[in-house]
This record gives structure tokens, C-alpha cells and sequence, in this order.
């Protein structure tokens, strides 16, 4: 039950990942430049890279602990936003719901065929299906007298092993043989148990400043990819 949860954890950062790629793949791609400067371009594509990662990092925190990661988050988030723009996430009631919000606007304000914009908006769409997972895996925690009870019970099993050993390890002077025998097999049943406790609670378990740190740099890296920069011709369509 505790590894699926983390599963479920791990599955929902690793789509998170994917489409935070995705999002600012077709961004880049579907813009039309012939629109607009090539300084709107880059501050646009530039603030959708920022937006983007700014979804994941407000997610990161919603799901740590306050003590956690509250004063690296707000430095973060300083550093790389606009301060208006950054104060006003920190305002919100729900802060993943300010940044995805954030998301929408800067991919609203991209020049580029309505079609190709919806496009990139469902890929945004997913970030809210991950964040409604990842709080229902944070508020709904394995009871506690399930894990109480599965404590005690393998505690009482490992108190009565020792009947249980006495004969088949009797050819054993004085038995012996049980002492070395009762305590690997409690190490073992005791550590399986705390693993489990351990992966009741995903978050604090997953790497997820480590995927937050990655996704900005992959978002500001392919923003910086140019149109026939390798080499390639490109044949724009003019948006239409």
C-alpha cells in the first residue's frame, strides 16, 4: 500500500516533467515570428519558460512542509519572477492555482493560430489533474490504527518466535542459535516495516527540488532555440 502511493507520487512529477517539456516545445515551435520583434519574441517565450516552471515550483511547495521549504521558495521565486509577479503567488490562498493561472495568461498572450494555442493550453490542463492527485495523496495519509496495528501485531509475532524456533534450532548447544537467528529476523521485519512508514508519506521521499531545478533548465533551454538555427530551412505560415 505504501509503495503506491509513491508510485502514484513519482508517476505524477515524471508527467509533470513530460509536459512541462511539451508545453514549451510547441510554444516555441507554433510562435509566429514574423508577428511580432524578435524581442517580444524572446520576453515571451522567456516568461512562458518562467511560467512554467513557476507551476512546478509552487507545486513543490504546496506539497512540503512550511518549515520545509518556505524561505528557499520565496528566494527562488524572487530570483527568477518578476517581484510583482512573485508577491502575488505568495498572496494566494492556493498558490499552484495563482502560478497555473500565471501559465494561462502567458500562453493566451503567445501570437499563433487558435488552434495551435488550445493545443498547448491542454498540456497545461494536465498540471491540474497532477496537483489534484498529489493532494489527494498528501490529505488522505494510510490511517493510523493500520499502521498501529500492524506494528503491534509484528511485534507480538517476533515475541513468540522463540517457541517457534526451539525445536528446529535445538541440535544448537543450549540453543544458541536462536539468539543471532531472532535478531536478523527482527532487523529485517522491523526495517520492511519502517520503509513502509517511511513511504506513506511520498513527499518527503522524492527528489522534488531536484525535478524543479531540472525543468527550469530544460524550459529555458529550449526557448532558446531558434528557427533554423540548426540548419534547417523553415517555412513559416504566418500563424494561420
Amino acid at each position: 500500500t505504501s509503495y503506491k502511493r509513491w508510485d502514484e507520487a513519482r508517476k505524477n512529477w515524471g508527467m509533470n516533467i513530460n509536459h512541462t517539456r511539451d508545453l514549451v516545445r510547441m510554444g516555441n515551435a507554433y510562435y509566429d515570428r514574423a508577428a511580432v520583434s524578435p524581442e517580444r519574441a524572446e520576453e515571451d517565450l522567456k516568461r512562458l519558460a518562467l511560467c512554467t516552471w513557476a507551476f512546478v515550483r509552487s507545486m513543490k511547495r504546496h506539497l512540503s512542509p512550511e518549515w520545509e521549504d518556505e524561505d528557499d521558495f520565496r528566494k527562488e521565486m524572487l530570483e527568477k519572477l518578476p517581484k510583482e509577479q512573485a508577491e502575488t503567488v505568495f498572496a494566494a490562498a492556493h498558490r499552484p492555482n495563482r502560478a497555473l493561472q500565471d501559465l494561462s495568461l502567458a500562453i493566451e498572450n503567445l501570437p499563433m493560430h487558435f488552434v495551435r494555442k488550445d493545443e498547448i493550453h491542454r498540456a497545461a490542463t494536465i498540471f491540474e489533474d497532477n496537483l489534484g492527485s498529489s493532494e489527494r495523496l498528501l490529505t488522505s495519509p494510510i490511517p493510523l490504527f493500520y499502521s498501529r496495528h500492524t506494528a503491534r501485531f509484528l511485534s507480538v509475532w517476533l515475541l513468540l518466535l522463540p517457541f517457534g524456533l526451539w525445536d528446529p534450532l535445538g541440535s544448537s548447544w543450549n540453543h544458541i542459535d536462536l539468539i543471532p537467528a531472532h535478531f536478523f529476523i527482527s532487523i529485517f521485519l522491523f526495517g520492511i516495516e519502517e520503509l513502509a512508514t517511511q513511504l506513506e508519506e511520498p513527499f518527503t521521499i522524492l527528489p522534488m527540488q531536484g525535478f524543479c531545478d531540472k525543468i527550469y533548465n530544460w524550459c529555458t533551454e529550449i526557448v532558446s532555440f531558434a528557427p533554423g538555427s540548426n540548419g534547417m530551412p523553415v517555412h513559416s505560415d504566418g500563424g494561420t
